[in-house]
């Protein structure tokens, strides 16, 4: 595959690496010295391009402004003790982009260009991965409308783009959450499960609410009673009660997290009962309430794993055991870590080398 595209490219002539400060990067705002682009139209998909990162010419008329069509996929690379860079389950986001894709009436991206343009982007600028503990290069592949008209439509031509940048820990502590009762992320049979761009600016307003009152992120209800668990913030949400693995069955109105894949595999590697199913509000607190909820925390790209210290519910606030060196998402965290050091067998082929 790597050897039948070979992507033209423009090496920036001044680059923004020798200014970096690792050591304090804001996660999303320091970004790496090329990005990929390639446009869609006529019907299909032209030849894609490494540039120098930069700004770009968009019409005030941009469909996907006035209309939301924009996707985007998250992912990761790590660098391991041998200075190897190799990323994270790519082809998982490369079918769930095109799963979003499908969901927001735009094209198919071939493999070949993600594929090849991930790597070699990623190849490019390999000296913006970072090697420090819990550190990354964030991937951000994208693709949104470009057409110059104002008509309620699906628009016919598009881009594709892939940004990275250099991040730290997102999380620096455990969380504290509340349950969300009024708004609504995503209701069945809508888009919650694709990474359109319209998913995260509805929940943001619901989310400032929250954090006005003291909390980091919302554990979003189910649209219709409010009873039952979806996501936690951007994070699938995951509960161990009394050794098991509980998180809500994938829907419609749930994103089918990478990480969440992951962390349920390394359950099941290790004998865990794993519960795939709805999760109500009320079981969770009861769990709490009774000692045996052992663990509450959200998985995704951008935290890895995120635990839970508090919950909030209806006016008050439960606190949850702080998970101690053995718990599952302490376990789960140092295996993942390892194999994308490069410390223990990649068993499932999770990593591919840049």
């Amino acid at each position: 595959m790597l050897d039948t595209l070979t992507i033209p490219t423009q090496r920036t002539t001044n680059s923004r690496l020798p200014g970096v400060d690792f050591a304090s990067l804001d996660f999303g705002k320091t970004f790496s010295d090329h990005m990929l682009v390639v446009d869609y139209h006529d019907g299909e998909w032209q030849e894609p391009q490494i540039l120098p990162y930069g700004p770009m010419t968009v019409s005030p008329a941009n469909s996907a402004i006035h209309y939301g069509q924009s996707i985007f996929e998250g992912m990761k690379a790590y660098k391991n003790k041998a200075g190897e860079v190799s990323v994270f389950r790519p082809l998982d986001n490369f079918h769930r982009l095109n799963a979003s894709a499908e969901r927001m009436c735009m094209p198919a991206l071939p493999e070949e260009i993600f594929m090849q343009g991930l790597l070699q982007l990623v190849r490019l600028d390999t000296g913006w991965v970072p090697d420090f503990a819990g550190s990354a290069l964030y991937i951000r592949p994208f693709m949104f409308a470009t057409d110059a008209m104002l008509g309620v439509r699906p628009s016919e031509s598009y881009r594709f783009m892939i940004i990275t940048c250099p991040v730290g820990l997102y999380y620096p502590k455990p969380l504290r959450v509340r349950f969300e009762e009024r708004y609504v992320r995503s209701a069945e049979g809508g888009a919650g499960f694709a990474k359109n761009a319209g998913n995260y600016g509805a929940a943001m307003y619901p989310t400032k609410l929250g954090q006005q009152e003291g909390y980091n992120q919302l554990i979003w209800t189910d649209a219709s009673e409010h009873k039952y668990v979806e996501e936690s913030g951007t994070m699938n949400a995951v509960f161990i009660i009394d050794g098991r693995l509980v998180t809500p069955a994938l829907s419609t109105s749930i994103l089918d997290g990478i990480t969440r894949r992951s962390v349920l595999q390394l359950a099941r590697d290790w004998g865990m009962d794993v519960e795939e199913r709805k999760v109500s509000a009320l079981e969770i607190l009861d769990a709490q309430a009774n000692g045996t909820l052992q663990e509450a925390f959200g998985v995704g790209t951008a935290a890895t794993i995120a635990s839970i210290a508090v919950i909030g519910y209806q006016g008050e606030d439960y606190t949850l055991p702080v998970p101690p060196t053995d718990a599952f998402s302490r376990r789960a965290a140092a295996a993942l870590t390892a194999i994308r050091s490069g410390e223990a067998p990649d068993t499932h082929g999770w990593m591919v080398r840049v």
